[in-house]
């Protein structure tokens, strides 16, 4: 039991690395974004959102496979959304660095609970279950949100385009889908208050992604 315990003690030592591992996301009061900070809220937002699905879900499940999900990034550090989304060689290396890092978890704690923080990190990468896909969902949600609460001069210019690219994420389910279109709205606005002629820019990425 004692081993075990200090195997524990080794993967949650590695958690807190995700407390000051930086997101390309800043908070509303100009302070840069942790992994951790990230996590945390769109673990809030599945028990909030939990009453509102379409489907019964099994939250402690979705619970564990978002906070596993980033676990990775203690490893392999946090790749922004946009360098995986302009380069395929960015993409797949992000993959190998990721699949690593749950490998050494896995091996890490052995055992059952090994397999099953694996297991659980796969699930949410194949996004073929309905927790998967939820999971899925509001980590790309959250992270719209966060941008939309930070100064407008944080964002790139391919962030302007990515917060009218979220409907893949939640097609699935029709509360989702309202609660994208509010926060695309708030990204609109705040686009529209800095001279982006966002409606535009909104109309040419859904004809390209539609």
């Amino acid at each position: 039991m004692i081993a075990s315990l200090k195997k524990i003690l080794e993967v949650v030592n590695l958690g807190e690395k995700l407390k000051y591992e930086l997101r390309h996301s800043w908070l509303s009061n100009g302070r840069q974004e942790s992994v951790a900070e990230h996590t945390w809220r769109v673990s809030l937002m599945a028990m909030l959102l939990e009453p509102y699905l379409r489907e019964e879900i099994d939250t402690l499940k979705l619970l564990k496979m978002i906070i596993i999900h980033d676990l990775v990034e203690a490893e392999a550090g946090d790749i922004p959304a946009f360098d995986t989304l302009t380069d395929s060689s960015v993409k797949d290396q992000k993959a190998i660095r990721e699949v690593k890092a749950i490998k050494k978890i896995r091996d890490t704690l052995g055992g059952d609970l090994g397999h099953d923080f694996y297991n659980l990190w796969f699930e949410f990468e194949g996004k073929a279950t309905y927790e998967s896909k939820v999971a899925n969902a509001l980590d790309k949600l959250e992270a719209q949100i966060q941008h939309n609460e930070s100064d407008i001069s944080t964002w790139l210019e391919i962030e302007h385009q990515m917060s009218f690219m979220m409907d893949k994420h939640v097609y699935f389910d029709e509360n989702l889908i309202m609660l994208k279109d509010i926060i695309e709205d708030e990204a609109l606005e705040k686009l529209l208050q800095a001279g982006i002629n966002a409606n535009e820019l909104k109309k040419s990425v859904h004809a390209r992604t539609y």
